[in-house]
């Protein structure tokens, strides 16, 4: 009888990394692979990316539409409530064996809440990982201790999560399958790319994510008015946005952004979307990433870019040593700018080994799903330390 598999996913990012995985399994005969999309996927706003997920020749067996217009706390709260709503009506109707989830945002903390109460397995991804300045920290640590197998990043984090109490033969260190994705990827070209977006992208480039720091004291606003003020000063230099999450206060840094590329079109290019196709190509052209996304941390220095990781939100996580902090002042900004694009720097990360690449991260991931039995599993015992 085939293992039911459901993979449950809520954005572009997740959706980039968890892409390669739900092919490997929908590609076995012992599988059946169910697959939920939810938040950010079916919103218009964000790039309607659940054609993503068609476009990579898979089904969607259930959508669970959330709220995701608006961003204060209280809203945030009402969607999480609607994602576990209509959680319970997919798992209901979908009965899988194994929920597979990746990461630490709100709407994965609905599903493995869900999923406890279901009594279903989960499969976690990603956990372990420690980041100080946003909500996702508490909710990381909060599915794993919702979940049963566990697939980290690196082996430091796999110990943290044997900290936590999980059993040890049921987490695995298996290294980022973003950073696997890259090793296995036929990117766009330049040319293509220009073609696709219909914008040059010139060889002084520069690729921004910057998400909300939900725990940050500093609006998340004047944050980001600050990374624009220093942008503003980087003369030469083209800068490519993609749109935030939807976290709470995310509305306010997709205006600001808007707002710059509306008022200096020639240098600034802001897309809601790329899928993981286009965002891998489109770092192999940049000169640089800034912002505070995970991927500047994780993804990039495998492709031999620097990364300027501003503010706090992502403080606390390995990297690698062609990632630079800085803080949100402006003038701290504009220094962190000058030291990723200096030359002596960029020649540093075209080298740089990085912390989260392992071989064969994929079959280390799909091997266990498919291969552990899962009877009784649900039924867990703390773990302590010696």
């Amino acid at each position: 009888m085939k293992r039911r598999i459901c993979m449950v996913t809520g954005t572009r990012a997740d959706w980039g990394l968890l892409s390669g995985i739900a092919r490997a399994l929908n590609d076995r005969n012992d599988v059946k692979l169910q697959i939920v999309a939810t938040n950010m996927h079916l919103s218009q706003k964000f790039g309607n990316t659940q054609a993503e997920i068609e476009n990579d020749g898979l089904n969607i067996d259930y959508r669970v539409p959330m709220p995701v217009e608006n961003d204060s706390p209280a809203s945030t709260v009402d969607a999480m409530s609607v994602c576990m709503k209509g959680m319970a009506s997919a798992l209901d109707a979908l009965r899988p064996d194994l929920i597979v989830i990746l990461g630490d945002r709100y709407e994965m903390l609905a599903t493995a809440s869900a999923a406890l109460i279901f009594n279903i397995p989960v499969a976690h991804i990603a956990g372990g990982a420690v980041s100080f300045g946003a909500f996702d920290e508490s909710i990381r640590h909060a599915i794993t201790k919702m979940s049963h197998l566990h697939f980290t990043e690196t082996e430091e984090y796999r110990r943290r999560v044997i900290q936590l109490g999980e059993q040890p033969d049921r987490v695995f260190y298996t290294g980022a399958i973003g950073v696997y994705n890259i090793r296995h990827m036929q990117f766009l070209s330049r040319a293509e790319l220009e073609a696709d977006l219909h914008t040059s992208i010139p060889a002084d480039s520069l690729f921004v994510t910057f998400h909300p720091a939900t725990l940050d004291a500093e609006s998340p606003a004047l944050q980001c008015a600050n990374l624009i003020e220093a942008l503003d000063g980087l003369d030469g230099y083209k800068v490519f946005f993609s749109y935030p999450n939807s976290d709470t206060h995310g509305n306010e840094i997709i205006e600001i952004i808007e707002r710059a590329a509306r008022c200096n079109p020639d240098k600034y290019v802001v897309f809601p979307s790329l899928g993981q196709l286009r965002y891998l190509s489109m770092l192999r052209c940049m000169t640089a990433v800034a912002g505070n996304s995970s991927s500047g941390i994780v993804e990039v220095p495998s492709m031999g870019i620097p990364t300027l990781n501003i503010g706090m939100r992502q403080l606390g996580r390995t990297a690698a040593d062609s990632v630079i902090n800085c803080g949100t002042s402006v003038e701290a900004i504009s220094s962190g700018l000058a030291q990723v694009l200096s030359p002596d720097f960029r020649e540093k990360a075209r080298s740089v080994v990085n912390p989260y690449e392992q071989p064969d991260t994929l079959q280390k991931i799909v091997e266990p799903l498919c291969g552990i039995p899962l009877e009784g599993i649900t039924v867990k015992r703390f773990y302590d330390l010696p």
